[in-house]
């Protein structure tokens, strides 16, 4: 079993920060946009060295996803910046009519996603965002796991000709992926190999699915453990050669189970090779104002929640 450590822990955010930054250094076409949120996205230093490629648009969210569309045209890539719940839900009618449908060149990245924006509350935690951009046809959804894996997917996706939706957080994760990192869109990563279950997680619960990894070895039993960094497209032959060899799969993430990594792994499944399966996802259900680490323990979002799924079902494949 390999061992996974971390010498510090930083938010993905600022990974998203020193991506967009390393593309303004190296695509004269990348361009970004903001609602009012420099600070929050991490775009200062972006800003500081190219100030003639950064539109600040203010709180008018609609506004900004038609001009980063209207921008593509002319053969820019815009980089839209806001909260995850302003980079959809508000401004759901603008990317699906103007950026999906348009098949417009636009990355969409957004921040504080999930409900680890502890404090501001409900109104501001998206746990639908998933399920709504994955949705629009053609359109990417990405969501890395740690500050070194957002950074490379920042840089990636500038590479990649089409709409893209990637969500990263607010609070400090645990860093262990490598720096040097290809991030390749669609192709999982394996990040431990067992034989009695597979633990498929995305975001930030994917440390999380690492931690119940220990403890499940501890008890004897092997975990294959999988980093779905890319929801759309799914990669179906990594999860169903993982299947196909423990017979049972925990997905994870920081989402609400209706819509999110769970009902797409679900949906490779049942076409293709049905076993038990328990999701470590919200239950249908809005947050509440707290901090990130009690709202992930009362949602059931950590390591605990994955080995006690993990359990069960085993014994269901039993």
């Amino acid at each position: 079993m390999k061992k996974y450590t971390y010498n510090e822990k930083k938010d993905t955010r600022s990974g998203f920060g020193a991506g967009l930054a390393e593309l303004g250094r190296t695509n004269p076409n990348v361009v970004a946009l903001c609602a009012d949120l420099i600070g929050s996205l991490k775009m200062n230093e972006f800003i500081n060295e190219n100030p003639e490629r950064f539109f600040q648009i203010g709180i008018a969210e609609a506004n900004m996803m038609g001009i980063a569309a209207g921008l593509t045209i002319g053969g820019k890539i815009p980089f839209t910046g806001t909260f995850a719940n302003f980079s959809t839900g508000r401004v759901y009618d603008q990317i699906r009519q103007s950026i999906a449908y348009s098949n417009k060149n636009v990355k969409i990245c957004a921040s504080h996603a999930g409900i680890t924006l502890g404090e501001d509350g409900a109104t501001h935690q998206i746990l639908e965002d998933i399920g709504l951009m994955k949705m629009l046809p053609g359109m990417v959804v990405i969501n890395p796991c740690d500050y070194n894996q957002t950074k490379a997917a920042t840089i990636a996706i500038a590479e990649y000709e089409g709409p893209v939706y990637l969500r990263f957080g607010r609070p400090a994760v645990p860093v262990f992926t490598p720096t040097d990192q290809k991030f390749e869109i669609g192709k999982a990563v394996q990040l431990q190999k067992g034989s009695d279950v597979t633990i498929i997680a995305t975001g930030h619960l994917v440390w999380e699915a690492l931690e119940a990894s220990e403890v499940l070895n501890k008890k004897g039993i092997s975990t294959d453990v999988i980093n779905i960094h890319t929801i759309k497209p799914l990669d179906e032959s990594s999860i169903l050669e993982s299947v196909n060899k423990t017979g049972c799969v925990v997905t994870a993430e920081e989402h609400n189970f209706l819509g999110g990594l769970g009902e797409s792994v679900a949906r490779v499944l049942v076409k293709n090779n049905p076993v038990p399966q328990e999701f470590v996802a919200t239950n249908d259900t809005f947050g509440e104002s707290g901090t990130p680490t009690q709202l992930m323990k009362k949602y059931g979002l950590n390591f605990e929640t994955i080995v006690d799924s993990a359990l069960k079902v085993i014994k269901r494949k039993r």
